[in-house]
């Protein structure tokens, strides 16, 4: 990463305003972009771009490789003449505050599916090389999800390994589901086009395991510790945390990493190169799972037993950066970190992460998560996606799911109150001054700290399944004097970038 001091904002494109149930790469994301320039930001940090499965999470993708088909332009694709004006017209009145994912992806796919047809059936013979050119370029992936998702989309909600044997994918929706990818590539690289011209970096997220329900885990079963009938035979999470005193139990079926050393680490170079094609940086969650790992039995519920096993470690980023040249990691080193960890990353030289809510846990004067301790290298939030809005974590900063007791809650709101010397009645703002006035280089704050909103705007409560991914601002909460507010804060510490202009 580069080592200047720069800010920006935590917004994953589906939480975009937008015309059809979900936000998408057409015309609001151009006009986040260009908000983060007003603003003085140079930093869009998303969330995984994959295709979501198991609870619409986009850290369960079906795929590691491929991008999100709901994330898809209508708007653009009617540009192209792929869909007719008249059946945006006729779409059906979706939620503009919350995703609705299955009226989402009925109404979208069956667009998708129209739009298809009508490529192939209308493309000029310059259309249908680059189509060619691109399937071939993504070969190494692409037919291997292109296959997986039409035999899912078979398979209905099994799990491929109930999938009958001697089925085989039919011809038509294998390049239908590679034009969405093709379509969905085109539109990503021209809005991170818009972002390089105007001095936007992009942080991306990729999660250390991948969804058992994958093409990942069904073209390489090998590299996977699954039983003889295909399932996980044991599985990822953490232990009892800040999140959960049962602990998190997600479900991913944990690597071979002995047969992945054997490769090269193949796999995973294919997938960081591929994901550097999208973003500038990568946020690796979960980084502590490179030294250790929590392995979990694969038929637990709960993530309570379970075993610290040995990670890959300097062998495995060895490999990266001889195959991939200097890597532009953040370590998501939250959680349960051992000195182990630490040194592992410093070794690297990767950022860690600094997350105001757990600044005030204690009033511990040598606690790294106090804003005077910070370092430089590393960046600062004023939550996550795992967090509550920074408005609902001091306004209740309780959800029932907490291993904190109400006195400590109490304890805890006071020394807010005290070290930031406010009264609190704008928590969010001062959070973010907080975050931009620091020594890290890096400060990034959610948009819904931006917009001010409560625990209703949270975007994921860890350790549940319901209700998460589906939060969306509208477009009358983003005004002038955000962006003005912005501005000053990124002039007075230091974080300003040229203002551009459209």
């Amino acid at each position: 990463m580069r080592s200047r001091r720069r800010s920006g904002i935590l917004l994953h494109p589906t939480s975009l305003p937008g015309r059809f149930g979900i936000g998408d790469l057409g015309p609001w994301a151009y006009k986040f972009v260009n908000f983060l320039v007003e603003s003085a930001q140079s930093v869009w940090q998303i969330l995984p771009l994959g295709p979501p499965g198991l609870g619409n999470s986009p850290y369960m993708c079906y795929s590691s490789m491929a991008g999100n088909p709901m994330l898809i332009s209508l708007e653009r694709l009617a540009g192209e003449g792929w869909i007719a004006p008249d059946e945006l017209d006729s779409a059906p009145r979706l939620p503009e505050d919350r995703v609705d994912f299955d009226a989402v992806a009925s109404f979208r796919w069956a667009l998708l599916r129209k739009a298809a047809q009508a490529f192939f059936e209308r493309c000029s013979s310059w259309q249908r090389r680059d189509f060619e050119s691109f399937c071939e370029d993504k070969r190494s992936w692409l037919d291997n999800y292109a296959s997986f998702a039409a035999l899912k989309e078979a398979g209905g909600e099994s799990a491929w390994p109930d999938w009958p044997k001697e089925a085989a994918p039919p011809p038509s929706e294998l390049l239908t589901q590679k034009f969405v990818q093709y379509e969905f590539f085109r539109q990503w690289r021209a809005l991170r086009s818009y972002c390089a011209d105007r001095g936007i970096e992009i942080i991306g997220d990729l999660p250390i395991f991948v969804a058992h329900n994958s093409d990942d885990v069904w073209a390489h079963p090998e590299l996977f510790d699954l039983d003889e009938k295909g399932y996980p035979r044991t599985i990822a999470g953490v232990p009892p945390d800040y999140f959960s005193s049962t602990g998190q139990c997600w479900g991913n079926p944990l690597y071979r990493w002995d047969v992945m050393e054997q490769t090269g680490y193949a796999w995973w170079i294919e997938r960081i190169r591929a994901m550097l094609e999208l973003v500038d940086v990568i946020r690796i969650d979960h980084f502590r799972g490179f030294e250790k790992y929590w392995e979990i039995p694969g038929d637990a519920t709960t993530a309570q037993k379970g075993r610290w096993v040995d990670g890959p470690g300097d062998r495995f980023f060895a490999a990266l950066e001889h195959a991939l040249g200097r890597l532009p990691f953040i370590a998501e080193d939250l959680g349960y970190i051992t000195p182990e960890v630490h040194a592992l990353r410093d070794r690297w030289g990767f950022p860690g992460m600094r997350v105001l809510q757990f600044s005030f846990c204690h009033e511990s004067a040598d606690d790294p998560f106090k804003p005077y301790n910070f370092i430089r290298n590393c960046v600062v939030y004023t939550g996550t996606h795992d967090n509550d809005t920074t408005l609902g974590w001091f306004n209740d900063q309780g959800n029932g799911n907490s291993t904190r007791s109400p006195e400590a809650i109490r304890a805890e709101r006071d020394f807010v109150l005290r070290y930031l010397g406010t009264d609190g009645r704008e928590i969010h703002w001062d959070f973010i001054r907080l975050a931009m006035s620091s020594v890290a280089d890096v400060a990034v704050f959610p948009m819904q700290d931006v917009l001010g909103l409560g625990s209703e705007a949270r975007m994921n409560l860890p350790a549940s399944t319901e209700n998460n991914w589906t939060w969306r601002f509208e477009e009358h909460m983003l005004r002038r004097e955000q962006s003005d507010r912005l501005r000053e804060f990124s002039r007075s510490y230091g974080r300003n970038t040229p203002l551009l202009h459209r």
